[in-house]
């Protein structure tokens, strides 16, 4: 059965009449009555029955012309879609992100997009995750585009340097190193890590910091997302490296600048070679693409 059938179906439901339906349609009668001898033997039941001139539904017509209307109306509401998220002067993005740059970066990066009079009707769809979650879903096409950091031995997607990240460390507000202004990673080995956990591109940034000079840290807790990381800092419980995020103000915690070479990390605009973009999603890249170029 295909798609052809189920409109010949639903035509002469409606017009009761062959040659009426086979004059809408545009073929010929024979054919129609072909095509709907063949769905009726492959359902195993008589969809129509003769009534003087015309033919009308049988029981078992009516019962499958429920189906038929409603996966037809389906059908013609995901071709609408469809036409809506690829038509220039729309579309939708699906973006997802880091949690480090969800609090101002990426709104940021989406106002002044849509700030652009000819982009008013783009939408966005947002998530946040770890890299390596966040590449899993990218390559299984759930994500349009994606912030994050940079992972080696993907040749199947393209790395954009975007934005860069300053690290700072956090202690409790009642911390011995809560007085200095910058610390160094020496001043905060002798205390408990609370980190990232090992998905995070972060934890393997800061990995290598301890790594480069040859200290192994005492890490207590790990966690996704900053928020927690510093909640649990608050609760007295360690100290944290993290990326300089606003969100932290929102927490009893004292922030110190990171006295160290690699005190920054650079945030990566992601999306799979040679996969078609929706005019919209080329749209947005291209802004981030130039709006990089421009800082």
């Amino acid at each position: 059965m295909n798609l052809n059938q189920l409109y010949y179906f639903k035509t002469l439901a409606e017009l009761e009449h062959y040659t009426k339906a086979a004059e809408k349609l545009n073929i010929s009668q024979p054919t129609l009555s072909h095509s709907i001898a063949a769905m009726e033997k492959e359902l195993g039941a008589f969809l129509f029955e003769k009534q003087g001139r015309n033919v009308v539904l049988t029981k078992y017509g009516r019962i499958y012309m429920f189906y038929v209307e409603n996966a037809l109306t389906q059908l013609e509401l995901g071709k609408n879609q469809i036409e809506r998220l690829v038509a220039e002067g729309g579309g939708h993005v699906g973006l997802a992100y880091m949690t480090s740059v969800g609090t101002n970066f990426v709104p940021e990066i989406i106002a002044g997009f849509l700030d652009d009079p000819q982009n008013k009707n783009i939408s966005f769809s947002c998530y946040e995750g770890n890299t390596k979650t966040l590449l899993y879903n990218l390559k299984r096409e759930k994500y349009d585009l994606i912030f994050c950091s940079m992972v080696e031995n993907e040749s199947d997607v393209e790395f954009i340097p975007v934005y860069e990240q300053g690290l700072v460390v956090i202690v409790p507000e009642n911390h011995p190193l809560a007085e200095k202004e910058k610390v160094t990673i020496q001043d905060i080995c002798p205390y408990p890590l609370i980190c990232y956990t090992k998905e995070s591109g972060m934890r393997r940034i800061i990995d290598d910091l301890f790594v480069k000079a040859q200290i192994m840290p005492n890490i207590l807790c790990q966690f996704e997302d900053v928020n927690s990381m510093a909640g649990l800092v608050a609760a007295n419980q360690g100290i944290a490296i993290i990326t300089d995020n606003p969100s932290i103000q929102n927490y009893k915690v004292t922030k110190l600048e990171f006295d160290t070479p690699y005190s920054k990390r650079m945030v990566y605009m992601a999306y799979v070679l040679n996969r078609y973009l929706p005019p919209a999603v080329e749209k947005f890249k291209e802004y981030i693409i130039q709006r990089t170029k421009e800082k």
